[in-house]
């Protein structure tokens, strides 16, 4: 009996270790953005059929073609990932049409797609920053490393988060001039 126990244990423990530990929408936002809009223009008759899904797919690719706007680039990379445009180099639509099929959610979606094609997390959507406004504590350090990519400017040997907003905090007055 206390075998039995133990393993219930073990297994409840596992369960709520995965329920903690699930992809948010900010860990994989392009990933989210594209298959949540992607997902909701499905009809429940393409839903039924994998193959429908992947010429969906594909037609909904070639919208995100062509554009100078930062965000339809970013989802044309997760086309081109996925296999959805004709330029890709692989294919695992089937990876997507097969859980999109049996309604599986978003998130664990996302999950499968990353441990498939390492790069789906690391895309995302550029995020406008308003200097004059930000608690710069606030935000990530990829966030302050991108003001200072932006700006030019390197951090020689900064290493804490404290460190990167020191030096943006002494670079403020050279890129922030307020118009009167």
């Amino acid at each position: 009996m206390k075998s039995d126990t133990k393993t219930f244990l073990i297994v409840l423990t596992i369960c709520l270790l995965q329920l903690v530990h699930s992809l948010k929408k900010e860990d994989c936002e392009v990933c989210f953005t594209v298959l949540e809009r992607f997902s909701a223009q499905l009809t429940d008759e393409m839903r039924a059929k994998p193959q429908l899904i992947e010429e969906e797919f594909k037609k909904f690719c070639k919208t995100t073609a062509n554009s100078n706007n930062s965000a339809k680039l970013k989802e044309n990379k997760f086309c081109y990932y996925l296999g959805g445009l004709e330029e890709s180099a692989t294919s695992i639509l089937r990876d997507l049409s097969k859980p999109l099929s049996y309604s599986l959610p978003i998130d664990k979606l996302c999950e499968r797609l990353a441990t498939k094609v390492g790069g789906i997390c690391a895309l995302r959507y550029e995020r406008t920053i308003d200097l004059k406004t930000v608690d710069l504590k606030k935000l990530k350090v990829r966030d302050l490393k991108k003001i200072l990519s932006d700006w030019e400017e390197d951090c020689d040997g900064c290493i804490e988060k404290t460190d990167f907003i020191k030096r943006i905090e002494s670079l403020k007055p050279k890129y922030l001039k307020d118009e009167l």
